[in-house]
């Protein structure tokens, strides 16, 4: 499986994004050295989808088969992209408050920690629907670590589209998240562009 080794931070700066998006409460007080010319229509549209990409831990050729699974979707390809990446399974982990990071949450998924309406999934791309109820298996709702991570994500807002049982560690989707629901400082109608060019 490929994974992107590029520090946290370093590709924050140069997304020209916060941490705080994918749930790192650090800042970086190093300046990117750029030179002080205009980006391109094109740069700023490959920006965006890098940073879609980044945010999600979405690489390319599933980046691009969400696209072509959005654009047959009724309804505004962007908003549709958007709404499938929130609704992939590491990321509603995320939201709910069960994992502090998009990362963690990948890892809690693939160690076989998570049932989906009563049945245990490791695919961190598994997309939930409206009415699935999501939870931590039973014999480790205990561990130290679910502990802690309910210690770091208290305060963390969950968003309306989920109803979380915090204690219990479980919570269930309501509906798909609308496009002002999420988010996520990416706009998507650049993507678009760059994918219908």
């Amino acid at each position: 499986m490929a994974v992107n080794r590029v520090p946290v931070l370093k590709r924050c700066r140069s997304l020209g994004m916060d941490p705080i998006y994918l749930g790192i409460n650090k800042k970086s007080n190093r300046q990117l050295k750029r030179a002080n010319r205009k980006m391109s229509e094109y740069g700023l549209q490959l920006r965006e989808k890098q940073k879609a990409k980044f945010i999600y831990g979405v690489l390319e050729k599933p980046f691009r088969n969400y696209y072509a699974k959005a654009k047959q979707m009724e309804g505004m390809t962007g908003e549709n992209l958007m709404r499938i990446l929130e609704s992939r399974l590491d990321n509603v982990i995320f939201r709910m408050g069960l994992a502090r990071t998009r990362k963690e949450a990948r890892q809690i998924v693939d160690h076989k920690h998570v049932l989906v309406n009563g049945k245990q999934v490791n695919i961190p791309s598994y997309l939930v629907k409206a009415g699935d109820t999501i939870e931590i298996k039973e014999n480790k709702k205990g561990s130290q670590r679910y502990k802690d991570i309910l210690e770091a994500t208290g305060s963390n807002m969950v968003p309306e589209w989920l109803d979380v049982d915090a204690e219990n560690l479980k919570g269930s989707v309501k509906e798909l998240p609308a496009r002002e629901a999420i988010d996520v400082p990416v706009d998507e109608m650049l993507i678009v562009e760059l994918y219908s060019k």
